[in-house]
């Protein structure tokens, strides 16, 4: 089920609370002229830079960079390690410092890249497109840290968390995306964006200087997309390297023979990207903002917030949503608020059982600060059925 707030737009947000400043938001977007069919709003969606967190927008013949935002390619990835939880060690403190040893985090990077060494074709390849994605930025993608920054999981709401399934197999799983030089493409087509506007005096005319686009062909268009698929290479691989290295911490825990070749099961997706599709008969391009693809037989994951139950879900394909869920519960607190509002003992409350940081430098990301993701699960029944579900015992923040 879904509710519409114009003909331009669709939520999915069946018995989930969404605020005015959001739903304008929403409808901000789903004005732009260029906008194919309707923007769908998932149950997680809330208020963002530029654009709503939780957004699918697809359009025709342009872009809007702003949809995407400055995190490109951030996304998870999971992978059930078919160990039984029995042969967990009886106190997980002594893990959760191996692995934080292993994957810097915040602002961290690697001394050096010798952890790369398994990854020399991928770093290759992505070396060949980064050369030409700094030309085609006058230099401002360029990122002193970029190989030091692969297998590093940086702050905010990204995360690494062990989790036990119903059947009480572990678990990996982790939120992160392409860092330091996602973030200066991001910024360097947003503010390329708004000059466009101004240079044809279109920024009178669309609802938010922050909505501004470009037009498919033109230069900085074409710059744009190819900048965009080397970031979302580079936060694929980013996420490849930290699984690496957690699977070497579990080795000295686990004698097993599952962690010989483990790409085959990994489950890894995108939440905020661009893609060319077909929908209603229509090639266009499709920006996920806070939102994963869920076609068909699509496995994706929909994270909770940090130390709750996650799920592993199987994509329905629901036309409406242009084969899209959730990407988590969603924020109902802004990080000021949540810092204001919520206090360390109910922080610690929230995580008991779960072997993580317990200080005033998570707070806003305390689950206090998030939906209530039984009423997000629920409202996005039409859009996946749940294969699993995973109960964190494990959490690492930046």
């Amino acid at each position: 089920m879904f509710t519409r707030y114009n003909d331009r737009s669709i939520f999915f947000t069946n018995g989930v609370d969404v605020d005015d400043l959001t739903i304008e938001q929403v409808n901000r977007t789903s004005s732009l002229p260029f906008i194919h069919k309707h923007v769908a709003v998932m149950p997680d969606c809330h208020y963002g830079k530029g654009s709503t967190v939780g957004t699918v927008i697809p359009t025709i013949k342009a872009v809007v960079p702003a949809t995407i935002g400055v995190d490109i390619g951030c996304g998870m990835l999971a992978l059930n390690t078919g160990v039984d939880a029995k042969y967990f060690p009886d106190d997980l403190h002594q893990m959760r410092m191996d692995i934080e040893s292993v994957v810097p985090v915040g602002f961290g990077v690697h001394k050096d890249e010798d952890h790369l060494r398994k990854f020399e074709k991928e770093v290759l390849y992505l070396q060949s497109m980064y050369d030409y994605v700094v030309e085609l930025s006058n230099g401002f993608a360029e990122h002193k840290e970029l190989y030091r920054q692969l297998g590093t999981l940086g702050g905010g709401n990204h995360f690494i968390e062990i989790c036990l399934d119903e059947n009480d197999q572990i678990w990996i799983m982790l939120h992160t995306g392409s860092r330091g030089v996602g973030n200066r493409i991001g910024r360097y087509y947003i503010d390329k964006a708004k000059e466009e506007m101004q240079r044809y005096y279109i920024d009178k005319y669309i609802p938010d200087i922050d909505l501004s686009y470009l037009v498919e062909e033109s230069k900085h268009f074409n710059d744009y997309i190819y900048s965009v698929s080397f970031a979302q290479q580079y936060a694929k691989l980013n996420r490849a390297v930290i699984l690496n290295l957690i699977v070497s911490c579990f080795k000295t825990y686990f004698i097993t023979d599952v962690f010989k070749d483990f790409n085959d099961i990994v489950i890894d997706c995108h939440h905020n990207y661009i893609e060319k599709e077909n929908h209603f008969n229509k090639n266009v391009y499709v920006a996920r903002k806070g939102a994963v693809r869920a076609r068909v037989g699509d496995t994706a994951i929909i994270p909770n917030a940090m130390g709750q139950t996650s799920y592993i879900v199987e994509g329905l394909g629901n036309k409406m949503s242009f084969c899209s869920c959730s990407h988590g519960a969603g924020r109902k607190m802004s990080r000021n608020e949540a810092r204001k509002q919520i206090t360390l003992m109910e922080h610690a409350e929230s995580m008991k059982g779960v072997e993580c940081r317990l200080d005033e430098g998570i707070i806003d990301e305390s689950p206090n600060a998030y939906k209530d993701m039984n009423a997000v699960m629920n409202a996005q029944k039409d859009l996946v059925k749940i294969k699993h579900k995973l109960k964190a015992v494990l959490n690492i923040k930046g």
